[in-house]
């Protein structure tokens, strides 16, 4: 048997049908499902059987993926790829089968072939991890990763970043700092071996907004399950509402600020957004990291979260309330007594749409006499990372919850476009 046969593999009761791919140790067979997935099988005590031979071509499409080169032209725009790992920069691991965050930049662009001759491209490796190990170390190295290639002179950004945590990162940067150029975040929810991937797409659509004239921190991903455009939210109100279709990802509250064209790489706006060259570049990448989130369900202990957050001698606590922002009762004298101690409270919904009113019902006045914030709109992830930036960059960390600083917050409830 060789790479490209279609075999079936029996070993330990478990059966599975595919083509052989190849293998970078002896003691795996990595076999590709009919359903685009790898998986990766032990040698020991495997029963082979060679359906179809040379089925697919592994070394002309292996050498295919391998031979783009990206070169220099004077008259395009340079774009910076900044990689932090993710599914959109991985590859697979032929001892499992299982996909892991290996590559750099580099490989990127030749994994990525449509990227050529879009613009000249700079590669700079911040992290190699699974966005699920997200710190806010890597995001203070990612700010200054954006920072020098800033200061190098490059037309626009693309980060590369896993999706489970990519709205935290979005929200951290538009934070911390202010643009001249566009910064893109992108990622794919489906690898590159897989034959529905989002990769290339997603990685094109980035590259075409960050040569756009939009000079605000974006995320750019599938806006359809379809191969025809790529939504464009802004990085403060964007969520992942899918753990796997390809257009997971969703503005909270209206339609996404833009959109790129696939097919005939225009760019659509559907709002006013902050011009390329008309902020002043500035960072601020101080972050108190002594706040937490706290989400509110019935049933919980009370008591034990109490004491729980007296441990904690929290700076800030941004709580995830029911419905116009409402805790249980007898909750109200903890959170009172977090703020009397100096602690920053805000609260957020947990509802997917509208805005924290605390006025309304005598629970929502108790928690505004408790000294609780409003967090208005702001969606709870987002409302953590505006809390540790303002603690650490604002007098009034309290003050600044209630307004809008990087377009987190609406200041009326009225419908988005």
């Amino acid at each position: 048997m060789n790479p490209g046969d279609r075999v079936r593999v029996e070993r330990a009761g478990v059966t599975n049908e595919g083509v052989l791919m190849p293998s970078s140790t002896p003691e795996y067979l990595v076999v590709k499902l009919d359903g685009g997935y790898n998986v990766g099988i032990e040698r020991d005590d495997a029963d082979v059987d060679v359906l179809e031979t040379d089925v697919y071509d592994v070394e002309e499409a292996q050498s295919e993926s391998t031979t783009s080169e990206i070169a220099f032209d004077d008259d395009l725009p340079t774009v910076s790829l900044i990689s932090t790992g993710g599914t959109i920069a991985s590859t697979v691991d032929y001892r499992t089968g299982a996909v892991t965050a290996q590559f750099d930049a580099e490989d990127v662009l030749r994994a990525v072939p449509d990227l050529a001759g879009r613009a000249n491209y700079r590669g700079r490796v911040v992290a190699n991890i699974l966005s699920e190990n997200m710190t806010p170390d890597v995001w203070r190295d990612l700010a200054d990763a954006i920072e020098a290639e800033i200061e190098a002179g490059t037309d626009g950004i693309v980060v590369m970043h896993g999706t489970d945590t990519m709205q935290f990162t979005a929200a951290a940067m538009s934070f911390v700092l202010d643009t001249p150029v566009p910064i893109v975040f992108t990622g794919s929810q489906r690898s590159a071996d897989r034959p529905s991937s989002d990769n290339v797409m997603n990685a094109v659509c980035a590259v075409e907004a960050a040569k756009a004239d939009c000079a605000e921190v974006l995320v750019c991903m599938h806006g359809s399950e379809s191969d025809d455009v790529c939504a464009l939210h802004r990085g403060t109100r964007v969520r992942k509402n899918h753990t796997s279709r390809r257009d997971a990802f969703q503005t909270v509250g209206a339609k996404p600020l833009g959109e790129v064209d696939y097919e005939s790489e225009e760019i659509r706006f559907r709002r006013d957004y902050a011009a390329r060259g008309e902020t002043e570049f500035a960072v601020a990448t101080d972050l108190n990291e002594d706040v937490d989130l706290l989400k509110f369900t019935p049933g919980m202990d009370l008591d034990a979260y109490a004491e729980f957050l007296r441990s904690r001698d929290l700076d800030g606590l941004v709580v995830e309330g029911t419905g116009l922002g409402h805790v249980h009762t007898d909750f109200i004298p903890v959170l009172e007594e977090l703020v009397e101690s100096g602690t920053v409270v805000t609260m957020t919904t947990q509802c997917l749409d509208g805005r924290v009113c605390d006025r309304v019902y005598d629970t929502g006045r108790d928690i505004l006499d408790a000294g609780v914030v409003e967090a208005g709109n702001t969606l709870p992830g987002t409302a953590k990372v505006k809390l540790m930036w303002a603690l650490a960059n604002r007098d009034d960390a309290a003050e600044s919850m209630t307004r809008d600083i990087a377009g987190e917050l609406t200041q009326r409830s009225v419908p988005w476009e």
